[in-house]
C-alpha cells in the first residue's frame, strides 16, 4: 500500500466534487502520514516531480498534440474538469487547465487526476515483459482498489500504439470488479472524454501513458 505514494502524485485544481473524490483524497492523505510508509517506497511520494503549468517542451521529432477541445462532440453538454483537452508528446492538459508534463502519465478517476509513472517499480523506462505483453505491477493501479464503489470500466492508453496486456494484469483489474478497454492513447482520451460525458466520472477511469512514450527511454526526451 505504501509503495502506491511514490508512482502517483495528485494533480492540483481539478475540483472535486464528489464525495468519491473527496474520500480519495483523504486515502492519499493518510497514506502520506502513515509513520509505517517512513522507511518504505511508495507511490504517492513529494520526490515525484511537481507539476509544471508551464508551456510543454516542443519536440520536432514527437508525435504531434492532439486537441481534444476542437473536436466538439457532445455540443453544449457540461463536460468534467477530468476531460482530457490534450494530449501531448511528454503528457496532458486537462479541461480543468492543468497540465501534466515531464513524460508522467495520468490516472483520472472519481472527478480527480493522479500524475502517474508505473515504470518506477522497475527501475528503468519500461512497460513490456519479455513477451512483448504491456504489463506493469498491480500495486501501480492500487489506487483503484481505495476506490468503493468502482468504476465499471477502466480505459487503459498504452501510448502511441495498443500491445496486448499481461493475463497476470488483466486477472488483477478483473479481480477489481472492473472491465478493461485498451487503447493507443489518443482514442484512450478521446473513449474517456466521450464516456464520461455521457455516464458520469463514477463509471469510466482510465490511465494513460503519453503519446510520446519510448519503450527504455520514456516520454521526457
Amino acid at each position: 500500500m505504501t509503495s502506491l505514494m511514490r508512482i502517483l502524485r495528485p494533480v492540483g485544481a481539478t475540483t472535486a466534487a464528489t464525495r468519491r473524490g473527496r474520500r480519495l483524497s483523504t486515502a492519499l492523505t493518510c497514506l502520506r502520514n502513515d509513520p509505517s510508509s517512513a522507511a518504505t517506497t511508495s507511490p504517492f511520494r513529494q520526490s515525484i516531480a511537481s507539476l509544471h503549468v508551464t508551456s510543454s517542451r516542443r519536440n520536432r521529432d514527437g508525435p504531434p498534440p492532439t486537441d481534444f477541445a476542437a473536436m466538439d462532440v457532445l455540443g453544449n453538454t457540461p463536460v468534467p474538469s477530468t476531460i482530457v483537452d490534450i494530449c501531448m508528446s511528454d503528457g496532458f492538459q486537462l479541461n480543468s487547465g492543468a497540465r501534466i508534463v515531464e513524460g508522467s502519465g495520468v490516472i483520472l478517476v472519481g472527478g480527480e487526476a493522479f500524475e502517474w509513472r508505473p515504470w518506477l517499480p522497475r527501475g528503468e523506462h519500461r512497460l513490456l515483459n519479455a513477451k512483448g505483453q504491456w504489463e506493469i505491477p498491480n500495486e501501480t493501479l492500487g489506487l483503484l482498489s481505495l476506490l468503493w464503489p468502482r468504476p465499471d470500466l477502466l480505459i487503459l492508453g498504452l501510448g502511441p500504439e495498443i500491445r496486448p496486456i499481461s493475463p497476470e494484469l488483466r486477472r488483477y483489474i478483473s479481480s477489481l470488479g472492473m472491465r478493461v478497454e485498451i487503447l493507443d492513447t489518443r482514442n484512450a482520451a478521446s473513449q474517456f472524454n466521450l464516456l464520461a460525458t455521457e455516464r458520469g466520472i463514477d463509471d469510466v477511469a482510465a490511465a494513460l501513458i503519453p503519446i510520446g512514450w519510448k519503450e527504455g527511454i520514456g516520454a521526457n526526451w
